[in-house]
């Protein structure tokens, strides 16, 4: 039974080949690519390597994709291997219906149609009649040889010149229609040129074959570009131009760089980047985010500097949370103000690009940016809703463990975007970093009296007590939590604590603590919960009600940072008249209550004296 190749793309590009090869070959990581022992012949030393979508053996020359590995290390038949690999991948094997059949036909006959139509193109580019478009494109900076590497044309100036050259090849003006290089008026039945007075750039699938086109007129008429329409053949939401020569320009090391048009992926092509795509006039789209993560797990994508670039980049980060895994991701970079990739290269040559690709931002840290500048936090009020559409950013990720260490960048860019005094700065050094957390304040005055460190300890001890008895603080607290300088084993159970809760949808004491022996931690907990050098407060026990726990921990944390204290209550206040919730009502009470303790000297229950 004879395959739609459409399937079979989507069954291999839904099959990571790395991990159906994994299942009988010990594999290593190579670079980009995978290494290991061959299964086919008996080796000592790895010689058999494994690519984004194929593998190869440089010692008995077994080379093949995913299906082609089924075949040979199963001794499955080609649709015994096809079946296993689709059932796997969650696809219907389609069945072998006339309708199917017909299809299949029609997709090798536009193939055809296409390619003789860009045989055509690439003819009149080079003819007299193509002489403007030429010009153009070399003034562009474009050599001859990457013009016919990219397989660049030119359409003729008048209506009918495609029809009239392929008709003597027996391409009749249905084919041309049902291809996508017609158009039939529905009113009329008359059939006219799509492209006409074009520079013609085919698009290509990921195997090479050309797929569609897109025209750039010249001159000054409208639009500037047009792409072919939805046909068997294309879909503009799934294909990438340049994907074909990107992917083998990955296979030799190339960054993959996701670019705005067809000439900034050909100009890069031509200055060194050799793994260059650009979607097709439309926004970025989930599908070809998918097709990315095919062959890179942190594709750049590269903007303008400009307004308008910014509000792509914003898109384009928003589409891809939902999307992201710990082995998908993305980098954002941005052009120079009034400058693309196609300009920039010509103006300063690789360099100048690679100083763009070098300058790229990890998605978190741009994705902040981004919504800051869209957001604005000059005022409490617009820093409350911005902290906001941070964490509901980080909320769309579906993967808990990498939502939580989003939230937790995200929150502490947002507390370190705000300067604090140095005489808020107070407490203990710590030998430990804490994941996911900005690191503690470097105190630059002198050392406070030792009395007040040990002091400062007994503070961040009981706070933890606090959290540990009534972990349903942990998500409201935990960056103000995050910035206290701990002892050694302080900052063991802090760790553990944010582990677990990024981890949890509910957040209990008792499974908390049997996490916390698991880890290996009872000997810090039981130092953290020990009632010496001084008991712990009644907002520590296990028996305080959630409010009174909850003003009890900003109390205490008051005195060792008054200012952020007041940070919080002011975010507070603006985010109850912004979206007032039994919640957002109850943290700002909590706060409240706790400033006005700490103002008036109320005591928090750590006398070391009387200890």
């Amino acid at each position: 039974m004879a395959l739609p190749p459409n399937f079979l793309d989507e069954l291999r590009g839904r099959t990571p080949i790395a991990a159906v090869i994994g299942r009988r070959v010990r594999l290593a990581r190579s670079g980009r690519n995978w290494k290991g022992c061959c299964p086919f012949h008996g080796e000592k030393s790895p010689s058999f390597y494994v690519y984004d979508d194929h593998f190869h053996c440089f010692g008995c020359g077994a080379h093949g994709d995913a299906i082609g590995f089924v075949m040979q290390s199963q001794g499955a038949g080609f649709m015994e291997a096809v079946e296993q690999l689709a059932s796997e991948a969650g696809l219907d094997v389609p069945k072998p219906t006339p309708e199917a059949a017909e299809a299949e036909r029609e997709r090798h006959t536009l193939v055809t149609v296409l390619q003789a139509a860009e045989t055509a193109y690439q003819r009149r580019l080079f003819l007299p009649e193509g002489r403007t478009a030429l010009d153009y494109l070399l003034r562009r900076g474009l050599t001859e040889e990457t013009i016919k590497r990219f397989g660049l044309g030119w359409s003729g100036e008048g209506r009918g010149a495609l029809a009239a050259d392929l008709t003597r090849d027996g391409i009749t003006q249905d084919q041309l229609v049902e291809s996508g290089l017609m158009r039939r008026d529905e009113d009329s039945g008359r059939v006219y040129d799509l492209f006409f007075n074009r520079v013609m750039f085919p698009i290509r699938d990921r195997r090479g074959r050309t797929i569609s086109f897109g025209g750039r007129i010249m001159g000054d008429g409208q639009p500037k570009y047009v792409n072919g329409p939805e046909t068997p053949l294309f879909s503009k939401r799934r294909n990438l131009y340049g994907l074909d020569l990107a992917r083998a320009g990955m296979r030799a090391g190339a960054t993959l760089v996701v670019v705005e048009g067809y000439m900034d992926v050909i100009a890069l092509a031509q200055a060194g980047f050799a793994g260059a795509v650009a979607p097709l006039g439309t926004a970025l789209t989930e599908e070809q985010l998918e097709e990315l993560w095919h062959l890179s797990p942190m594709p750049v994508l590269c903007f303008d500097g400009d307004a308008a670039g910014g509000r792509a980049a914003a898109r384009a980060a928003e589409l891809a949370l939902p999307l992201l895994a710990s082995d998908k991701t993305l980098k954002l970079a941005t052009l120079p103000a009034g400058e693309d990739p196609d300009s920039l290269v010509r103006r300063q040559g690789k360099a100048g690009f690679d100083a763009v690709l070098a300058a790229a931002a990890p998605l978190a840290d741009a994705l902040f940016d981004l919504l800051r500048q869209a957001n604005g936090d000059s005022t409490p009020e617009l820093r409350a809703a911005f902290r906001t559409r941070l964490e509901e950013a980080a909320k769309r990720i579906p993967d808990k463990s990498l939502a939580s260490e989003y939230r937790s960048t995200f929150l502490d860019k947002f507390f370190a975007s705000r300067q604090r005094p140095a005489s808020a700065r107070r407490g203990f050094t710590s030998g430990r970093k804490f994941p996911g957390f900005a690191p503690p304040p470097v105190r630059t005055g002198p050392r406070p009296h030792p009395a007040l460190d040990i002091t400062a300890q007994e503070r961040a001890r009981i706070l933890t007590a606090i959290l540990i008895r009534h972990p349903h603080l942990l998500h409201d607290v935990e960056h103000a939590y995050a910035e206290l300088e701990l002892t050694d084993g302080l900052a063991r159970v802090r760790n553990a604590l944010r582990e677990w809760a990024g981890e949890r949808d509910h957040l209990d004491s008792q499974d908390l603590m049997d996490h916390l022996s698991s880890a290996g931690l009872t000997a810090d907990v039981g130092q953290v919960m020990a009632p010496v050098p001084v008991p712990l407060p009644e907002c520590a026990a296990a028996a305080a009600m959630p409010a009174e726990a909850a003003t009890g921990w900003w109390h205490i944390f008051g005195f060792l940072n008054v200012d952020r204290l007041r940070e919080e209550l002011t975010l507070a206040e603006a985010e109850v008249a912004r979206n007032l919730t039994g919640d957002t009502a109850r943290r700002l009470v909590a706060l409240k209550e706790a400033l006005l303790k700490v103002l008036r000297g109320d005591p928090d229950g750590i006398d070391l004296a009387a200890a």
